[in-house]
């Protein structure tokens, strides 16, 4: 794994889905108490900033009023529309401070529906960074984070799934994600171990340099 071509990329952590009083933080918060994302994803920030890592928030906002989707939408974003969800300017549309955006961090403009990739120049960008390794984190487990991570994986980028940085609405579709559907489409890890892989990079990369 080399720091300068892997980026990591955070789906939708926003106060709606992360923090007490979000309209979806119900939803996911046993399973995000199951994984401690937001302390592992905390730490992963810390580790690979350190190493140099391009960090990429992908939040999702919508106009009041949802005019960018159907007037009909059914399925996941019927769920958004019902509960108010992710209304640009508002408190749960803002990414939670945990894994606030630093400086030389990137935020994605555009995101309307599951796949990070399907309405914002993420590929664009990416590929100008000569980026080779996408590692994703997030919500949900098994909806925004998996349709990424497939369209990652078919756009030829080598993927990661952090298992310990996902959660889903309940433990029985965020485990079979991973169980069955991650495998097919990327290589899943924790954090931790993605951390000791950069940090064995590191060593190697020293090594070859004599130090």
């Amino acid at each position: 794994m080399d720091p300068a071509t892997t980026a990591i990329v955070l789906v939708e952590y926003q106060n709606d889905f992360t923090t007490e009083g979000g309209v979806l933080h119900g939803a996911v918060k046993t399973v995000m108490e199951s994984t401690d994302m937001l302390r592992h994803t905390t730490d992963l920030l810390a580790a690979a900033r350190a190493a140099g890592i391009t960090i990429i928030h992908s939040p999702i906002q919508f106009a009041a009023g949802y005019y960018e989707i159907t007037k009909h939408p059914y399925g996941i974003l019927k769920g958004v529309v019902d509960t108010n969800a992710f209304v640009k300017g508002s408190w749960g549309a803002e990414i939670v401070g945990d894994v606030a955006p630093a400086d030389g961090d990137i935020i994605l403009e555009g995101k309307r529906g599951l796949d990070a990739f399907a309405s914002t120049n993420l590929d664009f960008i990416l590929r100008s960074k000569g980026i080779e390794t996408v590692a994703l984190g997030g919500f949900l487990t098994n909806c925004c984070v998996e349709s990424t991570m497939r369209s990652a994986y078919e756009k030829g980028y080598d993927v990661i799934t952090l298992t310990d940085c996902v959660a889903g609405t309940s433990v029985e579709e965020h485990a079979n994600a991973i169980t069955y559907d991650y495998p097919m489409f990327s290589h899943p890890m924790t954090s931790t171990d993605f951390v000791a892989a950069l940090s064995g990079a590191a060593a190697a990369a020293d090594g070859s340099r004599g130090y």
